[in-house]
């Protein structure tokens, strides 16, 4: 017999959802400010430098979402064994991974980002530093990412391609860019999804 009452994560699900919400807004706000002014101090090129921030974010993204599907088959694989009730072994997973949150290894994914960004033909670094000295942002991405999975529905970021058609709901423009242009030149960050549907906008830079 199942009981009807929704798991811990499930009665949770909607305050979670608006602090990560609020939090990928402060990440936005402060820490990929603080990643710029850093980055700003090795390299010239402020194009270079938002495109550096916003592949961090797209990969930090991408490596959170592996390794909690990872994380997901390992707990699922625990706790079938003595699985019993009340409730479905789907909500006894999740309502264990949100309680257990702190055993993400996000510095495996903090490395997998920087070796990924290290490959990236779209930005470059100079040879005396590293992608290293953003990992405080790329950390907390991951982090906000790999929460985000654990909602029903889960969270993730729009995908964005240079040269796409501007679009007003995904994104605000960049103040310096060319207001009149229809294509994105270069994205500064992401837009938040839930659904495919945009929950909090993003930046790019349009220009002709």
């Amino acid at each position: 017999l199942r009981s009807c009452s929704p798991g811990r994560a499930r009665r949770t699900n909607a305050s979670r959802r608006a602090y990560l919400v609020a939090r990928f807004g402060d990440i936005y706000a402060q820490e990929r400010l603080d990643a710029e002014t850093l980055l700003r101090t090795y390299i010239n090129d402020m194009e270079m430098v938002q495109r550096i921030i916003y592949i961090a974010a797209v990969e930090s993204f991408h490596a959170a979402k592996m390794a909690y599907r990872q994380f997901k088959i390992r707990v699922r694989e625990t706790l079938s064994l003595g699985h019993s009730g009340p409730e479905s072994l789907e909500d006894t997973v999740l309502d264990y991974i949100v309680r257990h949150e702190d055993l993400y290894d996000v510095q495996a994914s903090v490395n997998e980002v920087i070796c990924s960004m290290n490959i990236n033909p779209k930005i470059s670094f100079p040879p005396e530093t590293d992608f290293i000295v953003i990992s405080t942002l790329i950390r907390e991405l991951c982090r906000v990412a790999f929460s985000m999975q654990t909602l029903a529905p889960p969270l993730d970021i729009a995908f964005g391609t240079d040269g796409e058609l501007f679009s007003e709901t995904k994104y605000h423009r960049s103040f310096h860019s060319d207001f009149t242009a229809a294509l994105v030149a270069y994205h500064v960050w992401p837009a938040l999804m839930e659904n495919d549907v945009v929950i909090v906008k993003g930046e790019a830079v349009t220009k002709r």
